[in-house]
């Protein structure tokens, strides 16, 4: 029999090897030790980071380098083999305009420095890059967003000071700690009821993505409502098809700037009709497994048809339906 499809592997982003240990973030002898034998991944303006060839590792500084103290700014990322991994924010003269190693959303480019070092986004390489440094890059982009967005508290307003190694914020003002939030959001591969897997999948484009660019369906978790619910919700909103037989997949962090995209898969009548929700939605269309095959054998693509990079969940959500049966 059958068995419902699953993902092939971890998603891209979920994947990391460092040691996230809280009490390290509070022991200003170890922190300093752990700068000083330290490497850091260097952020510029727009969140990207130098490569190294191929883009399969982050080219890292040693800390040191980039300051013989600790910064105030210094978020630490975690330790592996001995090392301790830091994120670093920084403006950087760079020439723009270098293409991305994975090209398939088409929106980020990437950029050099005067030497010719790729600094590139997360979005781009995160499918590339070994576990450790997705995990590192991954963890790093999400710290820098939300700090971004902690400059104040949201109490009393009072500027914030970072603490525990980047890991927490405290308030001038109130004396209020804050700590980095998570936004979940569901995604979802709704398949129709033609056998275990079905024979068609739903993809939706919205307005400002590049033309014949598709992906399943997604949605931010409203307040007091639940992982399911949310799912049921969004699709009807979005396509206004009723789906049954929500089941979970898997789960990635999505730094841009701080989701986590909480997986699932769903089912609904074979060849319901599609109603995209206005100004949200410019398409929605059934797609058979044939055509997705097709278009992940030929990269990603093919005439008409565009699928999600590789870094995203999406893209593994899209590869395990269609391999399935």
């Amino acid at each position: 029999m059958t068995e419902p499809f699953q993902l092939p592997a971890l998603p891209t982003l979920s994947r990391s090897t460092v040691d996230r240990n809280e009490v390290v973030r509070t022991d200003p002898a170890r922190l300093a030790k752990l700068w000083e034998t330290g490497r850091v991944v260097l952020l510029d303006e727009k969140g990207r980071t130098p490569v190294g060839d191929g883009a399969t590792s982050l080219a890292t500084r040693p800390a040191v380098r980039v300051a013989s103290e600790r910064p105030a700014d210094a978020l630490l990322l975690g330790e592996h083999s001995g090392v301790g991994y830091w994120a670093v924010q920084r403006a950087e003269r760079l020439r723009e305009g270098v293409a991305s190693p994975d090209s398939a959303w088409g929106l980020w480019t990437g950029a050099a420095s005067e030497d010719g070092e790729e600094w590139h986004d997360l979005r781009t390489v995160g499918a590339l890059l070994d576990d450790t440094s997705a995990g590192l890059y991954t963890t790093a982009v999400g710290l820098a967003s939300w700090h971004a967005r902690a400059g104040f508290c949201a109490k009393c307003g009072s500027p914030t000071s970072r603490v525990n190694a980047g890991w927490a914020t405290h308030c001038t003002g109130c004396g209020r700690e804050e700590y980095p939030r998570t936004d979940p959001a569901v995604i979802c591969l709704v398949h129709d009821d033609d056998g275990v897997n079905g024979s068609h999948v739903v993809l939706a484009r919205q307005p400002i993505w590049p033309p014949e660019r598709y992906s399943v369906l997604a949605g931010f978790v409203e307040a007091g409502e639940a992982l399911e619910a949310c799912v049921a919700r969004e699709i009807a909103e979005e396509v206004g098809v009723a789906v049954s037989g929500v089941r979970y997949l898997g789960s990635q962090p999505w730094p841009f700037p701080r989701s986590i995209m909480v997986g699932f898969a769903a089912v609904a009548p074979a060849g319901a009709p599609l109603h995209p929700a206005d100004g949200e939605i410019e398409e929605a269309r059934w797609v058979s497994r044939t055509d997705l095959r097709a278009a992940l054998a030929a990269g990603g693509e093919i005439e008409g048809l565009r699928l999600p990079g590789p870094t995203s969940i999406a893209r593994m959500m899209l590869t395990g339906w269609a391999t399935a049966d």
